[in-house]
């Protein structure tokens, strides 16, 4: 019972930053998982089940109040239902001891890709939806984005959000709308292959209603939590606990010296403490701050 009420908590948790950042439950929740001793392939399924009918939701509202663009849906989700296929095939018949340490590489990279992305990199104002974007090329960046989604247990938001928002061509509802309509058939794709390659028996259905239930019942508090904290300071919190649980996992599988294991740790706390202190004077407010955001950073997490 315990431990269902921990991943409850981790679905909670990951819908939270989903909910409020646009992005990171797949990243956050499959860091959270694999730190529990989840199987790779295992938490990718568990993952992409729970979130079937959360995507399923997000496209359906999304397509109500015509923030999508049918053709562009197409241009991401068809190589990418493909390559999460391929890539929910490949990870199932891996085994997870050699998988896990390359997983978590990729997850350590999309924390420092949301610090890099809300944080460092100056973001600019679109230009109104005016511009067209070829549906032909977006297909290798859905590509990669639908195999990285499956292999890693998340990535598709994080990798074509800040994609399709630096083309500056489409107004943030778009691509949002867009980047979430096709994350529905990416997740399809690969529960798919889960199914078919790891079977039904491996599947552990109680994880996947428990994660879940989280989420749903985080999503009022996401919408909440989006009016209150600034979007940098959400975007610190995520991208230092994703670098924090997977630098762990690398340095229990590659340092045997537990001083230094240690050491290490302390080092990436400090500095996240430090990111921290910087975001907050950068931003010159408090992080749970009842002024309204500003109107670029309603954008950039729509």
């Amino acid at each position: 019972m315990q431990k269902l009420i921990i991943f409850a908590l981790v679905g909670f948790f990951a819908q939270l930053i989903d909910g409020s950042l646009g992005m990171g439950f797949g990243a956050t929740s499959s860091s959270l998982l694999l730190t529990f001793g989840i199987a790779p392939a295992i938490a990718s399924a568990t993952i992409h089940f729970s979130q079937i009918a959360t995507t399923a939701a997000s496209g359906i509202s999304h397509w109500k109040f015509k923030n999508i663009d049918k053709t562009l849906v197409l241009g991401l989700a068809v190589p990418g239902s493909i390559t999460a296929f391929i890539g929910a095939a490949l990870l199932s018949n891996i085994q997870s001891g050699l998988i896990k340490p390359f997983i978590a590489v990729f997850l350590l990279s999309m924390g420092f890709y949301i610090l890099y992305q809300f944080i460092f990199k100056k973001q600019h104002k679109p230009q109104g939806g005016t511009k067209k974007i070829s549906s032909l090329s977006l297909i290798p960046q859905g590509a990669a984005a639908g195999f990285l989604d499956a292999i890693g247990g998340g990535g598709w938001g994080p990798v074509n959000t800040p994609l399709m928002l630096s083309r500056n061509k489409l107004e943030p509802r778009y691509v949002i709308g867009t980047v979430s309509t096709g994350e529905f058939f990416v997740t399809l794709s690969a529960s798919l292959g889960f199914i078919i390659f790891l079977g039904w028996s491996q599947i552990s259905w109680t994880l996947v209603i428990v994660l879940g239930l989280g989420g749903v019942v985080a999503a009022p508090f996401a919408a909440w939590l989006v009016k209150v904290m600034p979007v940098h300071m959400l975007a610190v919190c995520v991208g230092g606990l994703i670098i924090f649980t997977n630098s762990s996992i690398l340095l229990s599988v590659f340092v045997e010296n537990p001083v230094a294991s240690t050491s290490t740790r302390l080092a990436i706390i400090l500095s996240w403490i430090a990111l921290v202190v910087y975001t907050l004077y950068q931003n010159r407010k408090l992080p749970f701050s009842f002024q309204s955001r500003k109107s670029d950073e309603v954008k950039q997490i729509q």
